[in-house]
Parts: structure tokens; C-alpha cells; sequence
């Protein structure tokens, strides 16, 4: 199972993953199945969902 990443927010940011979280809430308030994961290696928080058979 493969996702796909909608936005990434720099982990080092003031606000710390607020900004993905708000950005996933709004993506699920669309109806999108939007979820905040950390990327540890490029240490940045990802918006994904998960990925469909068209990508």
C-alpha cells in the first residue's frame, strides 16, 4: 500500500506540526482521507492519503 504526499511542513518550524495538522483537517473536511506522518530522514511532517490505482 503506497501513499501519496500532498504537502510537506518543515519539522524545525515554530509551530511545530500545527500547520500539517490544520492542512490534513481541511483536506478531511473535503472528504479526503488526509493524514500527518513524520518523515524522520528529510525531518519534515507529510500530508498523505493513501494512494489510488490512477497514480
Amino acid at each position: 500500500m503506497g501513499a501519496k504526499v500532498l504537502e510537506r511542513f518543515p519539522a524545525g518550524s515554530p509551530r511545530g506540526s500545527w500547520p500539517a495538522e490544520e492542512f490534513a483537517a481541511a483536506r478531511r473536511a473535503q472528504g479526503e482521507p488526509a493524514t500527518v506522518v513524520m518523515d524522520l530522514k528529510s525531518d519534515a511532517f507529510l500530508v498523505v492519503v493513501p494512494a489510488s490505482d490512477d497514480d
